[in-house]
């Protein structure tokens, strides 16, 4: 579906760089030699087809679903303030929203595939979750406004905090403190009353040079994040995939909405370009990221030992009988889940190694190409020396800039 903001400072003219303010024109812009910057802002939207509630939504965002951690108002979860006078609120938060137990989206790996086609500049993200990381978004091209679980410190010496000791605790429920001062961890999530990440500072002039902007799953209420918009060139066209218009989209005469899910608006995008079947490909990849199969075979194998315990405790021949069916069960359970998690780790493993592969042949090819029938050593042609990629550079100096917001 597509439409333009009704009301305020609507454009009426006809685009200037798009043939029509419609996804088909995207896609005809996008196979040009036109556009080959390509900015994204993603915010939860993108998110939520993965399990992860928005923070806003009523009734089943985040904040409308801490009525239980007995919050005086929901945003206290991430008040730096709040969280050193009581951190557990954010720890059992953290604990359902860690990393690895949700799986990205096909929007997720839209950005990806963004990538692969070498026209991704910057992700923004909104985002905390990492599923921009586990879709395979090099780190390089993310600048994670809002910070991510990626890392982690002690918020008041800033010495790092192992990521292991930290899932461990967040999982029993227990605040982490840093072990030269004592004083609180949490992964590096931008709290109301923290400053942007100066990557964020730093990477805001590239989009000065932005050939498209892609806007996903966002509300664009949230500033600075939601005045990146305005800082692409007039004429850029500038792309909404969201479920309602948000922001001034239909205030610049190249601008194109789409009005719906984002998986469905990236699965449509990709089929008018014909990267459908690598969107396809490059999701597939994702469902083996989740960590929730190595928990399982944690927890199968407490069955298992909670089972020979049975066994070994009971006293009469039924009890003894019962025991043993709970204990082949068990065994079974177990047989069959680190079955399942050697099939991935080998499926994993394999795809790291096709690179690999095909690079070897790759070069197998083409020094065997470098061969004449009379096995001379075909002379280098040149047609001049090509210029040297520009090193791409974050941006300006470090700005101090306003206090980020979740």
């Amino acid at each position: 579906m597509f439409s333009f903001l009704k009301g305020n400072q609507r454009y009426e003219g006809k685009p200037t760089v798009l043939e029509a303010c419609d996804l088909a024109s995207i896609v005809k812009y996008m196979k040009s030699d036109k556009c080959k910057r390509v900015f994204i802002m993603n915010g939860a939207g993108i998110s939520t087809s993965s399990g992860i509630p928005d923070f806003r939504s009523p009734d089943t965002g985040l904040y409308a679903n801490l009525a239980r951690l007995n919050l005086p108002y929901p945003e206290a979860v991430f008040e730096i303030n709040f969280f050193r006078r009581n951190p557990k609120p954010f720890y059992m938060l953290a604990k359902e929203l860690y990393p690895g137990n949700f799986r990205p989206t096909p929007a997720h790996s839209f950005i990806k595939v963004l990538d692969n086609h070498k026209k991704l500049v910057k992700c923004f993200t909104q985002n905390i979750d990492t599923l921009e990381r586990r879709a395979g978004v090099p780190d390089d091209k993310l600048v994670e406004a809002h910070g991510s679980y990626a890392s982690q410190r002690c918020i008041d010496c800033k010495r790092p905090y192992d990521a292991q000791k930290l899932k461990d605790k967040l999982y029993k429920e227990e605040v982490a403190r840093c072990e030269k001062c004592g004083g609180l961890v949490k992964p590096d999530i931008v709290f109301f009353g923290e400053s942007l990440p100066p990557l964020f500072h730093r990477s805001i002039p590239l989009l000065q040079s932005a050939d498209l902007l892609i806007v996903m799953g966002t509300s664009l209420v949230v500033h600075p994040f939601a005045s990146l918009v305005d800082l692409v060139p007039e004429d850029c066209p500038r792309l909404l995939i969201n479920l309602e218009h948000v922001g001034d989209f239909g205030s610049r005469p190249n601008d194109v909405v789409y009005l719906g899910k984002c998986d469905d608006g990236v699965r449509e995008l990709c089929r008018l370009l014909g990267w459908d079947k690598e969107l396809e490909r490059e999701w597939e990849k994702t469902k083996y990221t989740l960590e929730r199969l190595q928990e399982d075979v944690a927890k199968t194998e407490v069955k298992e030992k909670e089972a020979e315990e049975k066994v070994s405790q009971a006293r009469t021949d039924a009890e003894k009988e019962e025991a043993q069916k709970e204990l082949k069960a068990a065994e079974l359970e177990e047989k069959k889940t680190k079955e399942e998690e050697a099939r991935i780790r080998k499926l994993r493993s394999e795809e790291e190694e096709l690179p690999r592969e095909v690079d070897e042949l790759a070069k197998e090819i083409g020094e065997s190409l470098a061969v004449s029938d009379k096995g001379d050593v075909k002379p280098e042609v040149t047609t001049g020396s090509e210029p040297e990629a520009e090193e791409e550079k974050d941006g300006t100096e470090d700005l101090k800039g306003p206090e980020g917001k979740l």
